[in-house]
């Protein structure tokens, strides 16, 4: 009998201890939870103010946007409605709200005609293939003009390399198609010396797609070495005299203290270049191209542009082009999240 009764004692105990701290923690939650909820009214509360304050400090600021804001609206958002006639077997004279809608025929059609996925594989070569030699050639231009110390020599290469950018496509086409003609310049001194036949560079399928990857990296490589420039000239000098005190060479300097200081930039402009996967260049390759090199040269937008425009295909035209912005926003956010894990890059 005493047994029970110590042993209900003991019971009686614990479970008057359970019932208080059950008490205490159900207290405290109901003392957390209106803190919590009053901090995010206040938290509200002060964002809206520091947003009534900053709109009524920069007010004008604000003004001179709205034109810009409306020009996006009506030229870039405006014409979405248009992605309609993707899905529509569209006729000009019936418009989109007459047009019959097929649905996703247009998008199936895609992988169904042979020239729709010729584009779309020569678009990924040319792509893939500039955006190589364009990373590559621009960090070996950037270290060899560092490694100038006349900085007249200097000055100069830098603006001779820095001016085709401003050229426009147009322009580099005429100078292109006089030049690698049968009787162009590169022809003349290529017969002179080896004595064979004219070479048709614009004409011949296999030399097209390396001829269109060589004048964009001409064109474009002066610019996208700034970059690299600029980030060379930020590497601490202590660097390098450390590693003159360690007997390290100019081309050991190179390797161990210019690539490794450089490799953060050179991670976030490869992965921002993948939303570019898709886009080979319309201006150059439109104005190079000829139906000779079809069968290698022919890229997603010639193609949207000859089967919408020239053959009043306007809804596949569309379809295809929609698939490609689609693509390529993927992309983008893809790329975007590689360099923020890799070089801490974000916009925003």
């Amino acid at each position: 009998m005493a047994f029970w009764n110590e042993s209900a004692f003991v019971k009686l105990i614990f479970k008057d201890r359970f019932r208080r701290a059950i008490i205490e923690e159900v207290c405290n939650i109901n003392e957390i939870v209106p803190a919590r909820s009053a901090k995010k009214t206040k938290t509200k509360i002060s964002q809206r103010s520091s947003f009534k304050k900053e709109i009524k400090k920069s007010w004008p600021l604000y003004v001179l946007c709205i034109p810009a804001f409306v020009f996006v609206c009506i030229f870039s958002y405006g014409p979405m409605v248009g992605l309609l006639m993707a899905f529509q077997d569209y006729k000009p004279w019936l418009g989109i709200t007459g047009s019959r809608w097929i649905g996703l025929d247009n998008f199936e059609r895609i992988f169904q005609y042979k020239e729709a996925t010729q584009a779309i594989v020569n678009t990924l070569i040319i792509a893939v293939s500039k955006i190589i030699v364009g990373i590559i050639v621009p960090i070996v231009m950037a270290i060899l003009l560092s490694e100038i110390r006349n900085m007249g020599i200097k000055k100069s290469v830098q603006t001779l390399v820095y001016l085709p950018h401003f050229l426009s496509w147009v322009t580099v086409a005429g100078l292109m198609i006089d030049i690698l003609g049968l009787d162009g310049g590169i022809n003349h001194i290529l017969t002179r010396i080896f004595g064979n036949d004219p070479i048709y560079f614009l004409g011949d399928p296999d030399l097209f797609r390396f001829t269109v990857v060589i004048s964009d990296v001409w064109k474009s490589f002066g610019f996208g070495m700034i970059v690299y420039l600029a980030t060379i000239a930020g590497i601490n000098p202590s660097y390098y005299e450390a590693a003159e005190i360690d007997g390290a060479t100019r081309r050991q300097q190179i390797r161990y203290v210019t690539l490794p200081s450089m490799l953060p930039m050179i991670i976030v402009i490869s992965t921002l270049s993948l939303g570019n996967i898709l886009d080979a260049g319309f201006d150059q390759v439109f104005n190079l191209y000829n139906p000779l090199v079809y069968s290698t040269g022919d890229i997603i937008d010639t193609y949207v542009y000859r089967s919408s425009l020239l053959n009043g295909q306007y809804g596949f035209g569309t379809a295809v082009g929609l698939f490609k912005s689609g693509i390529s926003l993927i992309l983008i956010v893809v790329s975007y999240r590689l360099a923020y894990k890799y070089a801490n890059y974000k916009i925003f």
